[in-house]
């Protein structure tokens, strides 16, 4: 059976996408696969860690993207 996926509108500073896209390029991704793969990859962290919600979750970070 093929997986359902969802498409999801998303904006994205051309800086942080960008840096994205070589990363993805890097591991051989498209800029998509990659997206998909980070996240995958947080939400494997969080049940792992059994942490939910950060404390802090409504607060800006400053990122250098």
């Amino acid at each position: 059976m093929s997986e359902d996926k969802k498409q999801v509108p998303l904006r994205l500073s051309a800086r942080l996408y960008a840096q994205l896209a070589a990363w993805a390029a890097d591991d051989f991704r498209s800029v998509n696969g990659q997206i998909e793969y980070l996240l995958t990859e947080c939400v494997r962290q969080r049940k792992k860690d059994g942490k939910y919600v950060s404390e802090t979750l409504d607060e800006r970070i400053e990122l250098d993207i």
